[in-house]
């Protein structure tokens, strides 16, 4: 996720939050969220769900949270693996 110089104080503040609620998803196997090391506007997101199922659970609620109000518009890069 590319977060501007100018939001990220109010992503950084909401993000505690938007961890402790997807972990607390069911079926959240790992949730986790790092800045760059590299860049201080950009985070690394790497979660693991037991099924697409809880997957999409995630997406739903996270559509409708203060998270999605808060780093609405922002650049996100994915890389989507299933594992059977």
């Amino acid at each position: 996720m590319e977060v501007p110089p100018e939001r990220l104080a109010a992503v950084t503040s909401a993000l505690p939050a938007h961890i402790a609620l997807t972990r607390a998803e069911l079926g959240c196997l790992a949730f986790d969220v790092v800045p760059s090391p590299d860049d201080p506007g950009r985070f690394l997101v790497s979660e693991i769900f037991s099924d697409q199922a809880a997957f999409d659970a995630h997406q739903a609620r996270a559509k409708s949270s203060a998270w999605a109000e808060i780093t609405a518009g922002l650049h996100r890069h994915y890389t989507v693996r299933t594992e059977r």
